[in-house]
């Protein structure tokens, strides 16, 4: 297998490039720019622009790969369900949180993982605003980078799952574009545990909330009817942290998906029980 560590470095600085980018654009946004690709799910040049330079980054440093990508401005974009065992192909969400960002309301990250066949081999994930690098390589543990204005490396550190139990944990449960679908299970979820957890949040980032569990700041997330390119980068980075991630029906195996609970491990039975039924 190519060096894992290597290749997620690389990425590393692709997602920063994207997200120099981003936030450039950010400075001289206007919501006149924006599309509507469905109900209230948005997507700007911004997205597209942002894509485009990271797949074509990307294609530098492995060019045998294929390509998800959200926006789909690539021509040789592949199924994850059609891929061989020995394929490599890149997960790409080049601006996750695009309501966020049109607001601009933070998080919004750029989102880039690496799979093999079944397997999430390397994720990266940048948040724009807070200029946090979350990282991970299969085998290899989970990290967030920090840089000092210069681009000079200012802190790095592993990151570890919380260890909070259901009463005291605080929970991000997002709120899918499917509003009509995901109301029962929202409902059941809040209602279910409003007042008996540590809290409740809603941050508008699949990437970030998955990467916030990683780093112990949420012990768990749930959601559905999401794109591959919003979680998996980001739920490598938490099982590499020591966290659990299956998807609604309680499968380990969730690439080819469209749900994702993410937790320390110690909340993911409550949460699921919750949960179940409604795949």
């Amino acid at each position: 297998m190519e060096n894992l560590e290597k290749i997620t470095r690389l990425v590393c600085q692709v997602a920063r490039e994207a997200g120099s980018y981003i936030k450039k654009e950010r400075a001289c946004f206007s919501v006149e720019k924006v599309e509507r690709k469905h109900a209230h799910d948005y997507v700007s040049y911004v997205d597209k622009g942002s894509e485009k330079m990271i797949v074509s980054r990307l294609r530098e440093i492995m060019p045998e790969a294929g390509f998800i990508t959200e926006e789909g401005t690539t021509k040789d974009d592949v199924s994850a369900i059609n891929h061989q065992p020995s394929d490599f192909f890149w997960v790409v969400d080049p601006l996750d949180g695009t309501t966020n960002f049109i607001h601009g309301f933070a998080p919004f990250a750029v989102s880039i993982a690496l799979c093999k066949g079944r397997e999430i081999v390397s994720g990266v994930v940048y948040e724009i605003v807070s200029d946090e690098c979350f990282y991970a390589w299969k085998g290899g543990g989970a990290y967030c980078e920090m840089r000092n204005e210069k681009g000079e490396m200012r802190d790095v550190k592993s990151l570890k799952v919380g260890t909070s139990g259901i009463n005291d944990a605080l929970l991000c449960l997002q709120l899918p574009y499917n509003s009509d679908a995901y109301k029962p299970v929202i409902t059941r979820l809040i209602n279910h545990f409003y007042g008996n957890v540590g809290s409740i949040r809603m941050i508008g980032s699949a990437a970030i909330a998955l990467c916030f569990v990683a780093a112990g700041r949420l012990d768990g997330y749930a959601e559905r009817y999401i794109g591959q390119w919003d979680f998996m980068a980001g739920a490598l980075i938490v099982m590499e942290a020591g966290g659990r991630v299956t998807n609604y029906a309680g499968d380990t195996f969730f690439m080819e998906g469209d749900s994702v609970i993410a937790t320390n491990g110690v909340i993911h039975q409550d949460l699921f029980n919750v949960i179940e039924g409604y795949e």
